[in-house]
């Protein structure tokens, strides 16, 4: 199995952890120490070294911080995690905080009235973070002060870093070499007048050299720095023992090799304008460069929207891994019909969902462990089943099953919801609700020059009709063989980043009544350009393409609450499931495909 059923998350140490961490900032002299979940490579999943936020308060959700004063010990969390904080947490030593409504500089300012000196790793937080705070505190009398990480000081067994092993990725799936993308990219730099940027995100360094690593689970991505200079060569950061001779074949005499500790005085050397991204390199390289009199301009990360935007290869080859996956998917969700409601749990139902990615013989990890809770949990909308939070599923509930699969020719992520025996009424109104949201997005045409911000609305309306909403974004970016959770496109209130033709996202709405139930559906979508209408307008339009094709559950839809034109999508998103995914699943699933698949 590559999920662990194991609980990581362990309240019972926060309150020593948090006292011994206290006793350091006192003799330090500090008021404060921040805590994020981020890594040097703004990581959203982290290594077991750089899992400093779980380690400390045993809240182990994918975003957050910790704030720790003397007196008060803020975990920050967004909409996503406000339930699962409660679980994680011990309440009488750490205080939940609801992020972004309440931001760190004013929750500072607030509990810090007689100012002082709050510490921060400069490894871990970005320019732009770091400037937005010294914005508000200044006034306040509360300084910053970059210091060397407090958490790992006590942190006695921290693990080492991690040595995963690099390899290629074929060019024919990626559709661009690595030397063409350098060029294009070096171009880019010098039309700007720089003469290199310095590129931390480890994605990034993935999708720009053509490799993969293996030192995050469930991502594809090595842990390393580089630079790009202006004439395409490029000095790469990273521990030599992940490189094998034929690893260095693939990087060719251009890429340079340095070890990761040669990075920071590397930034010293370098001369004209260095471009940095603000928003996603660590502060230290802003300090590097200042302290070494370098000039650097900001700028975004060059590899980020030419990732983003797919080649027609990646597309293909994503394509066919959507494919495969869903045979996978229908494979279980046959299975799945076949069990009598309380005959299985929450863990069955995770090991049976791997076992038929499993049998596919492509998969090479899953995307991200797999949700499957049901009744009150599937409204943690994050909610990981654990052997000691494993549930048998019962006749009349919920149950919401977000999964996804790394496969060499794409990244999968999709979401069903599922009904455990007869359920009732309320539940499927939520849930034909949730589907009409997911059904206008994916019906959506749209100018070119629109953001996710423009259309989220779209997903949520059905619901807002009925007072209900949800508290994560519409999607997320997705990368091929890459992170599941890729920016900087998104579908979301806060995506200000226009939506091009290639950007593949998610589309999942949900409703999440805690206590009771989680409702969520998801397919994955990529932005193309929309055929011309008759009579339409000279302008230039977009729409999405589906990537994902397995059956909606039929039986917790209403379909008087649903327009003539939702329930025609529907069907003819239906057929074309049963057309593509039936000849490659067996002859039970087909069966099953047949009537999941009839008529609304």
């Amino acid at each position: 199995m590559f999920q662990s059923f194991q609980d990581t998350s362990n309240p019972s140490k926060g309150p020593e952890r948090l006292a011994t961490l206290r006793a350091l900032m006192r003799r330090e002299g500090f008021a404060g120490f921040l805590v994020p979940r981020a890594d040097a490579h703004q990581g959203e999943y982290v290594a077991e070294r750089d899992a400093r936020l779980a380690w400390l308060t045993g809240f182990t959700g994918s975003a957050g911080f910790c704030a720790v004063l003397p007196h008060k010990a803020g975990v920050f969390i967004d909409g996503r995690y406000r339930t699962q904080v409660k679980r994680q947490v011990d309440p009488d030593h750490f205080t939940p905080v609801p992020w972004p409504e309440t931001q760190l500089g004013d929750w500072l300012a607030a509990e810090l009235p007689d100012g002082g000196t709050v510490a921060y790793d400069p490894w871990l937080h970005t320019p732009d973070e770091i400037a937005t705070l010294e914005q508000k505190l200044a006034p306040k009398g509360i300084a910053l002060a970059p210091h060397g990480n407090l958490v790992d000081m006590i942190w006695s067994d921290q693990p080492p870093p991690p040595t995963g092993r690099i390899t290629p990725y074929p060019a024919d799936l990626a559709g661009e070499s690595h030397e063409g993308k350098r060029a294009r990219l070096a171009e880019a730099l010098r039309s700007a007048g720089q003469s290199a940027a310095v590129i931390t995100l480890a994605d990034s360094i993935a999708w720009l050299l053509n490799i993969r690593g293996a030192d995050i689970p469930r991502n594809p991505v090595p842990h390393a720095f580089a630079i790009l200079h202006d004439d395409a060569r490029l000095t790469l950061f990273v521990d030599p023992a992940k490189l094998d001779d034929s690893l260095r074949a693939h990087l060719g005499g251009q890429v340079t090799i340095r070890p990761p500790s040669a990075f920071a005085p590397a930034l010293h050397s370098l001369t004209g304008k260095v471009r940095v991204d603000p928003k996603t390199a660590p502060i230290l390289v802003v300090q590097e460069l200042d302290e070494a009199g370098v000039a650097h301009d900001r700028g975004e990360d060059p590899c980020l929207l030419p990732k983003a935007r797919k080649t027609r290869a990646e597309i293909a080859a994503t394509s066919e891994a959507h494919l495969r996956d869903a045979s996978a998917m229908v494979e279980f969700l046959a299975w799945f019909d076949a069990q009598a409601p309380d005959t299985i749990t929450e863990i069955d139902v995770v090991t049976a969902l791997e076992g038929f990615r499993r049998a596919t013989n492509a998969l090479i990890d899953i995307s991200f462990d797999t949700i499957a809770g049901t009744g009150p949990n599937g409204a943690v909308m994050h909610y990981r089943v654990t052997e000691g939070s494993n549930t048998r599923l019962e006749d009349g509930h919920l149950i919401v099953v977000d999964s996804g699969g790394q496969y060499i020719d794409g990244t999968t992520d999709i979401t069903r919801t599922l009904p455990v025996g007869r359920v009732g009424d309320e539940e499927r109104h939520c849930f034909t609700r949730v589907l009409k949201g997911m059904i206008a997005i994916s019906r959506a045409r749209f100018p070119k020059g629109l953001a996710g911000r423009d259309l989220d609305a779209l997903a949520r309306y059905p619901l807002w009709l009925a007072g209900q909403d949800f508290n994560h974004g519409t999607g997320h970016g997705v990368g091929v063989y890459l992170c599941v959770h890729e920016g900087p496109q998104r579908l979301a209130r806060i995506s200000h980043v226009p939506l091009d033709p290639g950007m593949i996202l998610s589309n999942e709405p949900g409703y999440y009544r805690e206590g009771a139930f989680g409702i969520r559906l998801e397919n994955l979508i990529v932005v193309r350009e929309a055929e011309a209408l008759q009579g339409g307008d000279d302008r230039d339009m977009y729409d999405f393409e589906t990537l994902t094709w397995v059956p909606i559950d039929r039986r917790l839809i209403l379909p008087t609450m649903m327009t003539a034109d939702e329930i025609d999508w529907l069907n003819r998103y239906h057929a074309a499931c049963r057309d593509k995914i039936g000849p490659r699943v067996s002859e039970a699933a087909r069966l099953w495909l047949q009537g999941a698949t009839e008529p609304l």
